[in-house]
């Protein structure tokens, strides 16, 4: 591969293209330009600020809360991501100055230096994702466990009212928009174009971007305890006009919620293009595994969605800093449009975390039950009906917030509605699993572990979309319990489940099985004594989003406590697993699992630019115990026939 690149670049020289000059050390690409371009772009910003004010005429000049907003959560994380390289593409091309040999210099890993730049290889982007993901799942886990302790006794023992609430609001914050949603597309990114026997991502360079967005969301979400007044206090939900009321830290998660919500969109259209444009020959839509058409629905659901969501936080913030009326009463503004427009978005959002995961779910119980998927076809049909129906549900968050009567019961019929092609997703992977030779590795104990405690989620789901038990509960924890067992016992035993399994393709090591195992069990069992009691205690009347309750609830919360920091504790197995394992795990084979897709086909880890030549797919990718199926065939051969 080098030497054809090499001559490549000799012909390009020939024919007149120049090869790239070399630039000193701070011009470069990389920490060190960033580290004067940031300060640069920051003042820029500043005084634009400033010349805007002088001309206007107000006074202050100097407003710092416009300037850290403008120059601080703008113009400065342009700098940063124009010194460390993600725009030196695009800026020289749109220069108009000859195109420049691509030495592909920054795709692909050759050391672990390569996963701190900007590198256009899509497995390196999504290790970058899943890595960067889970410091931030790490820091929010702390700070659920620093308002567990709050919680553990009634009483104020820690923080002020003001604290906890924004403890709280960082918490919920990092977990949806810079863990649970980015990992998912960083497993899909490693995975996803191998598994449709593609070289890479459609758009490289804007995938690479995509990430880079992604730190800079999470590091304004905790900049917020940095702010006079403290963090942002008004949950992830951000509920106008409260928010357009609360202390500058509202605005850095406003403008938080933006680059998080480009980093999406930005993915979930290069994800589209992909599937639609990059599969291997002979790999139709029927042929897809099932993780390509989770994602590839949920890519939907995100350009879709997103940017409602994006204009609601826009608009709050106009509310707040150039004081408009969107949001606000005294002008005329419409106080329930903000949580029409949020929750157009923010439903649709709880299928953005959990589709990904029923794609992967599908994948494991196959592989490791050794039988077909069952009821292939009406799985990915119930995805696409998930996708339709998951924007006629938003107002069953309202149904306490003074919407119109009429919009209840037609609300309420389409929530009910969506559980049957949920329900018809759990019935295939039990059917799956009926009299197959079922496999318990880690995985497999995360898939099931995901399906028994997705279940619950989903049925005190089904009770809170009845419009008469949603007004009663609404407001107590039996909302806390419901939305931790679909997006943590869904969505993060997922996460879990993919790591696991992928995790010999992505290293090229195994993981320790015992580690692996001992993780599992105690994450489940923490899990579920940290959060089934709070169905009990909310429906008794413990509300949520307090900082104090009744003693009657203290014996409860005590043990609630006690869990969640064990379900924190196992956290710190599972890091250790990964670090070890990748430094010094048994060497993985290309086909650990004897899987049938394509990305179990090439080497752990898989080549620079993945095939040497493109797949040509024959048949479907679930055929196990089929004699003589085979999914893909390369150089001649079959690449994996189906062993039982």
């Amino acid at each position: 591969m080098t030497s054809t690149l090499d001559q490549h670049s000799q012909q390009d020289l020939q024919h007149g293209h120049p090869a790239p000059r070399r630039r000193g050390i701070f011009m470069r690409p990389g920490y060190l330009r960033a580290l004067w371009v940031t300060p640069l772009f920051f003042l820029i910003g500043m005084y634009i600020v400033v010349a805007i004010r002088a001309l206007a005429g107000w006074d202050p000049v100097y407003d710092w809360e416009y300037i850290v907003l403008i120059a601080g959560m703008v113009t400065a994380p342009i700098g940063f991501l124009l010194g460390i390289g993600a725009f030196d593409y695009w800026l020289y091309w749109i220069s108009g100055r000859p195109t420049l040999v691509d030495d592909h210099a920054n795709h692909g890993a050759y050391s672990w230096k390569d996963y701190f730049k900007v590198n256009t290889d899509h497995k390196v982007i999504g290790i970058q994702y899943l890595v960067t993901t889970f410091f931030f799942f790490t820091v929010g886990g702390f700070l659920a466990m620093l308002f567990r302790a709050e919680l553990a006794q009634p009483g104020m023992q820690f923080f002020d009212t003001q604290t906890f609430n924004g403890l709280v609001s960082a918490h919920a914050t990092l977990m949806i928009f810079v863990f649970i949603i980015p990992a998912f597309a960083g497993l899909a990114n490693f995975a996803l174009p191998l598994m449709i026997g593609a070289p890479d991502m459609a758009f490289p360079r804007l995938n690479a971007l995509s990430f880079w967005m992604l730190p800079v969301a999470g590091t304004l979400f905790l900049a917020s305890f940095l702010a006079p007044g403290g963090a942002f206090a008004t949950g992830w939900t951000s509920y106008a006009p409260l928010a357009s009321e609360q202390p500058f830290g509202q605005v850095f998660f406003n403008m938080g919620v933006q680059w998080a919500g480009a980093s999406s969109i930005a993915t979930a259209l290069n994800f589209l293009v992909t599937i639609i444009t990059m599969r291997a020959p002979g790999m139709t839509f029927w042929r897809m595994p099932l993780l390509v058409w989770a994602n590839f629905t949920t890519s939907l659901l995100v350009v879709i969605a997103t940017p409602f969501i994006a204009g609601s936080q826009f608009f709050v913030m106009f509310d707040r800093v150039m004081h408009t009326s969107f949001f606000t009463p005294d002008n005329g503004g419409y106080v329930l449009g903000y949580q029409h427009i949020f929750w157009f978005y923010s439903h649709p959002a709880v299928y953005i975390m959990v589709l990904p995961g029923f794609g992967i779910i599908s994948e494991i119980i196959s592989v490791f039950s050794r039988k077909p998927i069952f009821g292939y076809r009406l799985m990915a049909v119930s995805l696409i009906g998930i996708l339709v129906l998951a924007f006629s549900v938003w107002a069953h968050h309202m149904f306490v917030a003074g919407m119109a009567d009429w919009l209840r019961i037609p609300m309420m019929i389409s929530t009910l509605l969506i559980a049957v092609p949920t329900g018809i997703k759990v019935f295939s992977w039990l059917a799956t699993l009926w009299e197959g030779k079922i496999h318990l590795n880690t995985p497999m104990l995360f898939a099931l572990g995901f399906i028994s405690t997705f279940v619950i989620g989903g049925l005190s789901g089904v009770y809170l979309a009845a419009v008469p038990i949603d007004i009663h509960a609404s407001d107590t924890y039996f909302i806390v319990a419901h939305i931790h067992y679909v997006l943590f016992g869904g969505s993060v035993f997922t996460i879990f489940a993919g790591l696991y399994y992928w995790f010999p393709k992505m290293t090229g090591r195994m993981y320790d099985e015992r580690l692996g195992k001992l993780h599992f069990w105690t994450t489940f069992v923490a899990f579920n004594v940290t959060f089934f009691p709070m169905h009990w205690v909310g429906l008794d009347g413990m509300p949520r989003r307090v900082a104090d309750y009744a003693g009657t609830y203290g014996a409860l919360n005590m043990v609630i406590s006690i869990a969640s920091f064990v379900l924190g504790a196992s956290v710190v197995v599972f890091a250790y697993n990964m670090i070890t394992s990748w430094a010094r795990g048994p060497i993985a084979g290309s086909n650990p699992w004897r899987a049938m897709t394509i990305e179990w086909q090439v080497s752990s880890p898989p080549p620079v630019f993945n095939f040497d030549e493109i797949p040509q797919v024959v048949g479907g990718p679930y055929e196990y115990g089929v004699p003589g199926a085979r999914h893909a065939v390369l150089k001649g051969g079959a690449l994996q026939e189906a062993h039982t």
